[in-house]
């Protein structure tokens, strides 16, 4: 009777005129932690993402449950921890060993287009892509337009490139949409020299001015060096880009007459990549922006209660009255009977090519986490990171034995505490570690015991087999690579001596 009943609900919702079912819009935005005015960023102002706080409800307390942009998107866009779906390691199931959902997991897009929304994914304008940038080529330039109008996905899992209907909701005819904006974000700044140049000078272009690197205030664990002042200059203006785009598509919802039947929701991948950001479970890479606005959110509310990213799906689901899946581990944050997290959780796993396990539980005062090979260093070799300027210039300053002392013992350490924890009411940068500390023998027990049950009911799998890792690097290599090369070679020794 009540399977008749949900049946009967679920076929009325379907027959609904697409007025009365709201669209929803995701801005998911790259690389970017909370620098937003709304947020208490002082130096830079974002007006586009402040005016979604004012018209909706702000997080305060939003995390990802993954550091790295294709497993957090794995999980976002199955409402589940990626460590439960198998999706846990970046970049994994590309090689010839191919990584499937497991059985009643089903991608949000597939759920919203079986219920007759219309499904898409791209930049969320008809001129410019995820860079702000045409989409055309300038006459007499050599600039590239971008080889897809679809927006970013990197889902660890195989998966039907159906499951979006089109790059943009323009052609959606009477259905309602659900769109996907997704943004290059924090990835703005980044290059070589000549492209952080340029960048710059677009941002003068564009917004008139661009971040003085002297006026910058860096976490306490990073030398106010040239190098990472300019970087995080340059990253403060991608915030600003960010938002300017952000602005651009409020602009089109509003000339197109959908913006109060809009649900919309604006959050990051990850924090800012930093040497203690992306990639890792600190605030710096795990702490995002989550915005919600339009029909049936409250205005001009401030919510600081624990958010994992995950909710979000979720609570779209909800939003569109779509039967949510027994198997998602998100929560609708609208939900009138809502009852508040005691905690979130958040792992990371194998970033490219460099192998790493941590898993972290945050309650509302600490934050625990262990390190599965303490006896490597944090910055272990990797590619991408250490092709970074700012990573250079921190490795460079090392060897020079001209870091600051904090800097030194968090960042270069030879090895790591196998277990880290910090209050978060006194520490809020997370620089002093009192896992050891017998006054907090009690409390360190109980995320000790908190971590391992979530480990243990969310079925995390670990480490990858070496024959996934081989077929994962296999992939790597198509590009040869000294330097990856090399550190997969490490990677495998370090395995071999138990390190």
């Amino acid at each position: 009777m009540v399977t008749r009943i949900v049946f009967l609900l679920f076929f009325l919702f379907l027959s609904a005129p697409a007025a009365e079912r709201p669209n929803l819009l995701w801005f998911v935005v790259d690389d970017m932690s909370p620098n937003f005015s709304c947020y208490g960023e002082k130096l830079i102002q974002t007006p586009a993402v402040d005016r979604l706080a004012a018209e909706g409800t702000q997080f305060t307390r939003a995390y990802v449950t993954a550091p790295v942009c294709s497993t957090c998107r794995s999980a976002l866009i199955t409402g589940m921890y990626q460590t439960t779906v198998g999706a846990h390691h970046h970049r994994s199931g590309r090689g010839e060993l191919k990584i499937h959902l497991p059985e009643g997991v089903t991608p949000l897009p597939v759920l919203f287009q079986k219920a007759g929304y219309y499904t898409c994914i791209g930049s969320g304008l008809s001129d410019l892509d995820h860079r702000s940038l045409s989409f055309t080529i300038p006459q007499g330039k050599k600039k590239k337009p971008s080889p897809s109008r679809l927006g970013k996905t990197d889902y660890n899992f195989e998966w039907d490139a159906g499951m979006y209907d089109s790059h943009d909701w323009a052609d959606r005819g009477d259905k309602p949409f659900f769109m996907q904006v997704q943004l290059h974000g924090g990835k703005l700044r980044e290059g070589n020299e000549a492209a952080r140049v340029a960048f710059r000078e677009r941002v003068i272009r564009e917004l008139g001015s661009a971040t003085n690197p002297q006026q910058v205030k860096l976490p306490p664990y990073y030398p106010a060096d040239p190098v990472l002042l300019e970087d995080w200059a340059l990253y403060l203006d991608a915030v600003r880009l960010t938002d300017l785009h952000v602005q651009r598509v409020l602009a089109r919802l509003e000339k197109e007459g959908l913006l109060e039947q809009t649900v919309i929701a604006f959050m990051t991948d990850h924090g800012i990549s930093h040497a203690r950001g992306k990639q890792f479970l600190y605030d710096e890479g795990t702490h995002v922006p989550l915005i919600l606005r339009g029909p049936g959110v409250p205005r001009a509310s401030v919510r600081s209660d624990l958010i994992m990213h995950i909710d979000l799906a979720v609570t779209s689901l909800a939003v569109a009255g779509i039967p949510i899946p027994s198997v998602m581990q998100g929560r609708d944050v609208l939900a009138s009977n809502r009852v508040p997290r005691e905690a979130v959780f958040a792992a990371r796993d194998r970033c490219d090519e460099t192998v790493d396990r941590l898993r972290s539980v945050r309650t509302d005062r600490f934050l625990y986490i262990r390190n599965f090979f303490p006896q490597r260093p944090h910055l272990q070799p990797n590619a991408y990171k250490d092709g970074k300027a700012i990573v250079q210039q921190l490795r460079a300053l090392h060897e020079q034995k001209s870091l600051p002392p904090l800097a030194e013992a968090l960042l270069f350490a030879p090895t790591r505490p196998a277990e880290e924890f910090y209050d978060l009411t006194q520490d809020a940068f997370q620089i002093h570690n009192l896992a050891a500390d017998p006054v907090w023998k009690d409390e360190v027990e109980k995320h000790r015991q908190q971590l391992e049950t979530w480990i243990q009911e969310s079925r995390d799998p670990g480490l990858e087999s070496e024959a996934m890792y081989d077929s994962d690097m296999g992939e790597y290599l198509k590009k040869p690579s000294p330097e990856v090369a090399r550190n997969i070679a490490l990677m495998k020794q370090w395995a071999r001596e138990g390190k």
